[in-house]
């Protein structure tokens, strides 16, 4: 992997998929899975493509398997809601489950799951420390310790001749990373927009994959 940069003294690994490896620590992170969310719409009368939490699964799988990752954290949202976890299908569930026991996992407590996912294995907490980073669901302007988060589903947004494009996108600034949603069809908040910019806390860079480069452009 080439697609390196350093952030509060450590060298870091951003995947294409959204998540970010840290090989000092053989962690894997990964924000917003936001697993159920279809089957949250769909009691609704919303119908959203239902294969969307075996697709995020198969796809934080991938993800474990590539780095070789020792501990998963997840920064929050993991499920869309409270109930998500009664709603994952056996083989989901049976997957999620294997992961848990096998792995050291850290469930960050988001603003839509809370503490939901406690029944499926793993350490539960709001917020969480690994060498120098403090780990929170949603960023805090006022902490300046180094700090990952994920919440606001950073993506990059290119206007160019009438054409759009978006990529999902880690936010960085001097002692902050957003992490990208990871989970599938969860959407995104252009990096731009002040909301990201007021929780980094100052001037930022979007981060993103390219094959086997790292872009970087300003906030």
């Amino acid at each position: 992997m080439t697609r390196q940069f350093d952030f509060a003294g450590e060298c870091f690994t951003p995947l294409a998929s959204g998540a970010l490896w840290w090989p000092a620590q053989a962690t894997l992170f990964v924000a917003d899975l936001h697993l159920e969310k279809a089957s949250h719409f769909a009691a609704r009368g919303w119908l959203l493509p239902p294969h969307a939490s075996a697709e995020t699964l198969a796809a934080l799988i991938t993800a474990v398997e590539q780095t070789v990752a020792r501990r998963v954290v997840c920064l929050g949202d993991s499920f869309h809601d409270q109930g998500g976890p009664d709603r994952l299908l056996p083989e989901a569930r049976h997957a999620l489950g294997l992961m848990t026991r096998n792995l050291d996992w850290w469930w960050i407590t988001g603003n839509h799951d809370e503490a939901a996912a406690a029944c499926l294995g793993g350490q539960v907490m709001e917020t969480a420390r690994i060498g120098p980073l403090v780990l929170r669901h949603e960023a805090d302007p006022g902490d300046v310790t180094p700090e990952l988060s994920g919440h606001f589903h950073p993506k990059l947004v290119i206007r160019h001749r009438g054409r759009h494009i978006a990529r999902r996108c880690i936010a960085q600034g001097a002692t902050k990373l957003i992490l990208p949603a990871f989970g599938a069809f969860t959407g995104g908040l252009d990096v731009a927009d002040p909301a990201i910019r007021t929780a980094l806390a100052g001037p930022g860079h979007a981060l993103v994959v390219e094959g086997d480069r790292l872009l970087r452009f300003p906030c």
